[in-house]
């Protein structure tokens, strides 16, 4: 699994296939989508339009809440696999821990245990649990998450999660891993684009404030999935491989985290706040 992936959170439909195209002709070779995000099957056509060989394109999608449940779940890759055009998903995750039925998670978890063990994943994992919500979910699961997807950027680093993930040598990876959030939500923070640390150090480097911060997660051996839309935004987040952060200037962007969470509050998650129907493949 490459580290740096390209994520499609809140790209629409209509110029998704056109951004995971750009993507791949880049050098991504790392997707990430999610049921929910309602753009599976363009990415998939990207993919599949893109001439390159399956086995070298990593997808990943996410199972919403309202497909949480054994046979559910079973359903539920089937609905992403038909739509993203693939017979294996590389990684399959649960999108959120859903406090308030963690039944019916572990249900969905034991479906994915399932589907790992028939070979129709390759890995699975979870999206946006809390130490608290790993800790119940290990005590039913026989199968540890490869990878735990979370809320990561200068501004809010998580390190509880990130400790609590590594203790089971489960991978940290990045949304909103260049702080984007931090520009369209109100956090009370002000965006991380426009912090004189990270500017400072992008200027020593002469690079830009994303490209800083995709390389202190790369260099913290985090995965990172950034998303853009614009062609030179897509390839200046990936080139991020020609520089070097010093540890002080690795430090003094671990120093900027303000607790402040810009995403929804994971026990806040519901079905009747967040429940919505995904569509048939």
């Amino acid at each position: 699994m490459p580290l740096l992936g390209f994520g499609v959170f809140q790209t629409p439909p209509a110029e998704t296939r056109d951004a995971v195209a750009e993507a791949l002709r880049t050098g991504y070779r790392l997707v990430d989508t999610a049921a929910a995000y309602g753009n599976e099957r363009e990415v998939g056509q990207a993919i599949g339009d893109s001439g390159i060989d399956r086995d070298e394109v990593f997808i990943e999608t996410k199972v919403w809440i309202s497909d949480f449940g054994y046979d559910e779940t079973l359903h539920a890759f089937d609905k992403s696999a038909g739509k993203l055009g693939v017979e294996v998903l590389d990684l399959f995750i649960l999108h959120q821990a859903l406090p308030t039925a963690f039944t019916t998670t572990i249900a969905a978890y034991r479906a994915l245990e399932k589907l790992l063990a028939d070979g129709r994943v390759r890995a699975i994992g979870v999206s946006n649990f809390m130490p608290d919500h790993l800790a119940r979910l290990m005590e039913n699961a026989g199968v540890v998450p490869a990878v735990n997807q979370v809320e990561v950027h200068p501004y809010f680093a998580q390190p509880d999660v990130q400790a609590a993930d590594a203790a089971r040598d489960i991978l940290t990876q990045a949304w909103s891993p260049i702080g984007g959030i931090t520009s369209y939500r109100d956090t009370g923070t002000g965006s991380v684009f426009d912090d004189p640390v990270i500017t400072d150090i992008a200027a020593a480097h002469r690079k830009s404030p994303a490209q800083v911060m995709l390389r202190w997660h790369l260099q913290a051996g985090r995965s990172a999935i950034p998303k853009s839309v614009k062609a030179h935004r897509i390839a200046e987040n990936f080139d991020v491989f020609d520089f070097a952060l010093t540890a002080e200037q690795i430090k003094s962007i671990d120093d900027l985290d303000t607790g402040v969470r810009g995403g929804p509050e994971p026990d806040d998650v519901t079905l009747e706040a967040y429940g919505r129907d995904i569509p048939e493949a």
